[in-house]
């Protein structure tokens, strides 16, 4: 286990999910500091199956050495998260740290608060025990599964970090090794069990990337050059950008302002381009006729996936599936438009 070291004495950690599983255990670390912990969660009674509300886990945080201000929140309401948050700064003068559901945001927030606020996203290597996965799992799942404490310590460790370190994809066992755990057993529900893969992670997690190397680059100027015509297509890739093109609207465009160039591998691949830039907006095979702020690279299969909703963009990314290279906020742009996509798909 990943020793306390009191360095978050005094720290606000806001934390959504709090009331149980990793939430708490995350909550229960910062604690052991002294850290002031903002419990904002959904459940203010107790759940016949899920067992714990934001009052119970309030006090087992003052119990280990923390304070707690529990706050009713569901994350799909901006007013509550707004008044949750103005709730601690009225108690605790401002919050310092924040644990919020991972999404493609971290990279585009990494960027836009460089200097000010770190913005990562941690994830587990393998299956985690929670009430959560009972349900889902069933009998004797627990003993395929870590406990929330690897979670917990791994995000310790990322809270003791600079801000500089940030626009990070954390893998929980990569970074406790990095801070010089050797012994994971401590962690298993059942040490010597085989460990079950999280869900979440589609290939080995030794192949997650941790960093956005590409992150605010900007693709090298190319010199216009004359397009040969377009070769005919057809197929997934071909009529995933029919529906595209059909659902473009001039506000689309107005709203995105962004050209989008994709280098596709496998049947009906090649290079397609989404024009979000000039009036009424374009799709096509072959290169945009101006220069792409974005360039994504995936297999046709990942891409026909990813639009069609069977494949979230951020998996993508971190399992290497989608590789970016560009305006990073942009591409966060591209995948609002997406989703409007997923029902027509």
């Amino acid at each position: 286990m990943l020793p306390n070291t009191g360095k978050l004495a005094g720290c606000t950690v806001f934390i959504t999910g709090a009331s149980r599983g990793i939430g708490k255990a995350i909550a229960l670390k910062a604690a052991k500091d002294g850290a002031n912990i903002v419990i904002a969660a959904k459940t203010t009674q107790a759940h016949p199956k899920l067992p714990g509300t934001i009052y119970t886990a309030a006090e087992e945080i003052e119990a280990a050495g923390g304070k707690a201000l529990p706050c009713a929140v569901d994350v799909r309401d901006e007013q509550q998260i707004n008044n949750a948050v103005e709730k601690a700064v009225e108690q605790f003068g401002a919050y310092t740290i924040a644990k919020y559901g991972m999404s493609m945001c971290v990279l585009g927030m990494a960027e836009e608060f460089k200097g000010e606020i770190a913005v990562n996203a941690l994830w587990p290597k393998t299956a985690i025990h929670t009430a959560a996965m009972d349900m889902l799992g069933g009998s004797g799942i627990e003993s395929q599964c870590r406990k929330v404490d690897i979670i917990a310590d791994a995000a310790y460790s990322i809270f003791k970090k600079p801000k500089s370190f940030t626009g990070n994809f954390i893998i929980d066992e990569n970074i406790l090794r990095e801070e010089g755990v050797k012994n994971f057993d401590v962690y298993a529900i059942k040490p010597g069990h085989p460990l079950l893969p999280d869900f979440f992670l589609d290939e080995h997690p030794d192949t997650i990337i941790k960093k956005v190397e590409s992150r605010g680059a900007v693709p090298e100027l190319k010199e216009e050059k004359p397009q040969p015509p377009p070769k005919p297509r057809s197929g997934a890739v071909e009529e995933t950008f029919r529906i595209v093109k059909d659902s473009l609207t001039d506000d689309v465009v107005k709203a995105t302002q962004a050209i989008y160039q994709f280098e596709l591998s496998g049947e009906d691949g090649g290079t397609w381009f989404l024009d979000l830039k000039s009036k009424g907006g374009n799709v096509g095979y072959g290169e945009p006729s101006h220069q792409a702020d974005v360039v994504m690279s995936m297999s046709t299969d990942d891409f026909v996936k990813m639009f069609s909703g069977k494949l979230k963009p951020t998996m993508a990314f971190m399992s290497g599936k989608l590789k970016i290279k560009g305006n990073m906020a942009l591409a966060i742009k591209l995948e609002k438009l997406m989703n409007q996509m997923n029902a027509r798909l």
